[in-house]
């Protein structure tokens, strides 16, 4: 509940201050994110996010096809109906285990990835722009 008065407090606050400012600075801030957001070191921040995360975002359907492969062979190993089974479900939930830590690692990294482009973002936006 503490947050949702949080919010409904910043949103009040922020309705009342953007009324008082009016449209012309409201454009002026506009102006000025546009201007940060599409300065080159910006923009190869945001390249640089972008390909990590492609490349993050890659390595987990490999780990998903290594997964199913493991399962599928042990579902079809030696033995009887219910040792394969047994085989197949084992195998199952290990590599379950072993899709969730590649999902939270890739997570993880493209999170870092992000946070250190907006500390670089943030460090380039206190500088003054020059045209």
């Amino acid at each position: 509940m503490k947050g949702k008065a949080g919010l409904v407090i910043g949103l009040a606050a922020g309705y009342v201050l953007g009324s008082r400012a009016g449209r012309e600075r409201f454009e002026q801030i506009k102006e000025q994110a546009l201007k940060v957001w599409n300065m080159d070191p910006v923009q190869e921040q945001v390249g640089k996010v972008k390909d990590f995360a492609k490349s993050s975002a890659m390595a987990l359907p490999s780990s998903l096809w290594d997964s199913a492969v493991k399962v599928t062979h042990a579902a079809g190993s030696k033995g009887t109906p219910g040792q394969r089974l047994d085989a197949a479900m084992k195998a199952g939930k290990d590599q379950a285990d072993d899709v969730s830590t590649a999902a939270q690692t890739s997570a993880e990294a493209v999170k870092d990835a992000a946070d250190d482009v907006f500390d670089d973002v943030a460090s380039t936006a206190d500088k003054p722009y020059e045209a």
